[in-house]
């Protein structure tokens, strides 16, 4: 029973949960991470979404149980090896959703139809979006896009348009990734574990790659760029003892492009070099120079909204 049980939570992957914390970035740039309600709002759509998305790979390792078998690792996962029942696997994802999308909708009716998209893309895509070449991609991106806007949703929140195209290229500049990493990891071997990569040319992986590299810091610089002056002076003012000077109102989200930029040069290094980046999560958690990119940005984003702007 307690093989079952880790077995069962390993299907679920919650190191993919990561993931899920985009939804937060609508509480940090909306400047209302300071307020409970939308605090407590963001956690319970936090939770759902884990719950969504461990129920929709739980279905997708189903549709997949025979290419998994065929993949250097996925064949140890618990559905692919038999650990864990297909009958059982189907019981536990249908009933987590029956479950949880009334949840969602007594949180938020715009966040029960984020969550509805995006449990019904994710079945489209098990079952069949991911066999089609460029589709697959823009599927993987539109739900990370999901993610981040059901957090605006469940809040009421508002964000520009820089930022959704930010959000926007940031996600399709992880999924090509992701893609150019698996065409490197199968090489010239043994393709049926998935074929569309016979359809992805290494050259067009990395000219899309390339693309993404470029627009996700380019339309992140945007977003920083056109968001409203910080009003610092009384922050500034007491760090330099009260002396008149010319930054008490600057777009000092600005200062965070260079992390940015730094990030995205990192995970192209990651990508072609270290020949990994199929699954960004892992990454990010065992990248150091990544992860300290991700923390001083984030830092240096709650310091900028929170303390500059106080």
């Amino acid at each position: 029973m307690v093989k079952l049980f880790w077995a069962i939570l390993k299907a679920s992957r919650p190191r993919q949960w990561i993931k899920n914390f985009a939804l937060f970035a609508a509480l940090i740039f909306s400047g209302t991470l300071l307020d409970r309600t939308n605090q407590v709002k963001t956690l319970e759509a936090f939770v759902l979404f884990c719950v969504f998305s461990s129920a929709t790979y739980l279905l997708n390792d189903i549709f997949d149980i025979e290419r998994d078998k065929l993949h250097p690792f996925k064949r140890k996962r618990p559905i692919a090896s038999g650990l864990v029942p297909i009958p059982l696997a189907i019981a536990l994802s249908l009933g987590s959703i029956a479950i949880s999308l009334p949840l969602a909708y007594k949180l938020s009716p715009n966040f029960f139809f984020a969550s509805l998209a995006y449990l019904i893309m994710q079945l489209f895509y098990s079952a069949y979006l991911k066999q089609i070449i460029l589709i697959d991609v823009l599927v993987i991106a539109a739900g990370f896009v999901l993610r981040v806007y059901a957090g605006v949703w469940a809040i009421d929140a508002h964000l520009n348009v820089w930022f959704l195209l930010s959000v926007t290229s940031f996600a399709l500049f992880l999924a090509i990734g992701k893609r150019r990493s698996e065409r490197t990891l199968m090489g010239s071997s043994d393709f049926r574990h998935r074929e569309t990569l016979l359809h992805y040319p290494e050259n067009l992986l990395d000219s899309l790659t390339s693309m993404f590299a470029n627009s996700t810091w380019l339309t992140y610089a945007f977003f920083a760029f056109l968001q409203p002056p910080i009003q610092a002076g009384s922050v500034i003012s007491k760090f330099f003892g009260g002396f008149e000077i010319p930054f008490s109102e600057a777009k000092y989200l600005m200062a965070t492009v260079p992390v940015v930029i730094y990030a995205v040069m990192r995970y192209l290094y990651i990508i072609y070099e270290k020949k990994e980046g199929e699954s960004p999560e892992r990454v990010l958690l065992t990248d150091t120079p990544l992860l300290s990119a991700v923390l001083i940005w984030l830092i240096m984003v709650l310091g900028i909204i929170y303390y500059l702007g106080a």
